[in-house]
């Protein structure tokens, strides 16, 4: 079994490097047999291999695409305790959900979990029975909390503040009538592709083989049958045991799946459209008990506003798209507590993800209502398939997924991934790599080598403040294999396509800059 350990920063085993691919698929195509074979390298995928890994099992990872190019890049970016989860009756799924954001705030990621605070606005016009049922429920979700053991140093208990500090926070909400708003705290995640990518190098750190751009053409309980979709040719990967962690492409892979995507759409603001909120809004959603729009404010002068739920039958696209009634659904309901109404013009960007939930709604219910709880199926001697789930509880989808194949005691409870040490202290490396790469930040910044211009934004003009040495590190240690790994997942820029077409140019003149050796 492979003992925990803390992984050091830069540890030359957790790198994943485009020639770490190629001999590492070359092993697998010679005929390696490798104890689990694991397909799908988002959230669920990576954290299965890193669990399989820490058990001492010989594991591979393909990827059709590459590191959290489905779904595990479109969520909220949030690692919460699932509030909503107790405002619908499942219990159950809201205490996963706060056992696991303690367990990731406090051992596994701290470096990339920051608290912030949720508002939901009181006006005149809030009932009493509104305010019974909101001052309820957010007793409730914080004795989740307790009970998860995640201290209140860690993430403050509920509060209620009045009119004035609510428009300190909140510049743009509706103060007509205002009377104040209950606070509750979460977690914003630095962003969701990043802890997969973090997953990622920790189980290679573990021993596992990833290999992305490998796309299974099909799977049988002993291996697959695999396209190399990067330097061509096809080949069989040979195991003792296959987990399939597709996601919403479970179905194509393993017939015995049944699930009902549903399309959760984001909006991408500039901050400046909403006087730069520090905190954010929660707008209950009318005639949906427990359903909310809600902002989450970013680092780089962006404010996200999300989320929709709503069914997406039919083919299963590789990048989903918002439709119009999306838009102008979730701008609807969020105007109803600003001063000055956001509109279509104020929105820079947009994303969507679809959820693979795994099961089929009742006639006429909505996918608002469907478990997220995940689903696991098959077991020792067939395909197993891991569907269903939330990103919050990745790693304990993992565990049971693992569990159906090793005797062995999970220990991924207190296993902290790359960069969750202790970070550097020195001022003059900048916040924004301690805040995204905590221990790891200085190896980061010292990939500038004397060069000042790769510790400064690639564009003054773009709201991404991301730096040079940021594009140098996600080619040199975390698997970007081209330009579009950069844009798309290791930095979020193409998030707001007008910032992409700003540093387009020079991401790809430092892809092609000669390797800089990471000491």
């Amino acid at each position: 079994m492979s003992a925990a350990r803390t992984i050091r920063p830069g540890d030359p085993m957790s790198l994943l490097t485009a020639a770490r691919r190629r001999r590492e698929r070359d092993e697998l195509a010679n005929g390696h047999v490798v104890d689990l074979l694991v397909i799908g390298g988002g959230v669920t995928g990576v954290g299965v291999a890193l669990d399989a890994a820490t058990r001492g099992l010989d594991v591979a990872l393909i990827e059709a695409h590459d590191y959290a190019f489905g779904t595990s890049r479109w969520s909220s970016k949030m690692i919460h305790g699932g509030l909503r989860y107790l405002a619908t009756g499942k219990v159950g799924v809201a205490w996963e959900s706060a056992v696991e954001r303690a367990c990731i705030a406090q051992h596994v990621a701290p470096h990339l979990v920051h608290p912030f605070a949720q508002l939901v606005p009181i006006f005149d016009s809030t009932t009493r029975k509104d305010l019974a049922i909101t001052r309820a429920g957010l007793t409730a979700g914080d004795a989740l909390r307790r009970a998860s053991r995640l201290p209140s140093s860690r993430l403050p208990g509920p509060s209620r503040i009045n009119a004035d500090r609510v428009r300190e926070l909140i510049p743009a909400v509706q103060t007509d009538g205002l009377r104040g708003a209950f606070v509750s705290w979460d977690f914003k995640l630095e962003d969701d592709a990043r802890l997969v990518v973090s997953i990622a190098r920790t189980a290679a750190a573990y021993g596992a083989r990833l290999i992305t751009r490998a796309r299974a053409i099909s799977i049988a309980a002993d291996g697959a049958h695999v396209e190399d979709t990067l330097d061509g040719g096809e080949f069989e990967i040979r195991a003792r045991n296959v987990i399939n962690a597709t996601g919403v492409w479970a179905g194509t892979l393993d017939p015995q799946v049944e699930l009902t995507p549903s399309r959760g759409t984001h909006l991408v603001l500039p901050a400046a459209a909403l006087g730069r909120p520090k905190a954010s809004l929660t707008v209950p959603v009318p005639d949906h008990f427990g359903r909310f729009v809600f902002t989450i404010p970013q680092f780089d002068d962006l404010v996200y506003i999300g989320l929709t739920d709503v069914p997406a039958p039919g083919p299963i696209p590789d990048v989903p798209r918002p439709d119009a009634d999306e838009v102008d659904w979730i701008l609807d309901v969020f105007n109803r507590s600003l001063n000055k109404a956001v509109t279509r013009a104020d929105v820079i960007g947009s994303f969507a993800g679809l959820r693979p939930l795994a099961a089929n709604p009742a006639e006429g219910a909505a996918t608002a209502d469907i478990s997220r709880h995940h689903l696991i199926t098959g077991g020792t001697g067939e395909v197993i398939t891991v569907t269903g789930g939330k990103l919050t509880t990745y790693r304990r989808m993992a565990q049971d997924a693992v569990d159906k194949i090793s005797d062995v005691k999970c220990q991924t409870q207190r296993i902290a991934l790359v960069g969750a040490g202790a970070t550097p202290i020195d001022p003059a490396i900048p916040h924004r790599l301690v805040r995204r790469f905590g221990s790891e930040a200085s190896l980061v910044a010292g990939l500038a080598d004397g060069d000042n211009s790769l510790l400064q934004p690639l564009s003054s003009e773009s709201h991404s403040r991301v730096l040079g040495v940021e594009v140098l590190w996600a080619q040199q240690a975390e698997g970007a294999l081209n330009i579009e790994d950069v844009l798309e997942r290791r930095t979020r820029i193409s998030l707001v396509p007008g910032d992409s077409a700003l540093v387009n140019e020079a991401v790809s003149a430092l892809l092609g800059t000669a390797t800089i050796t990471v000491h």
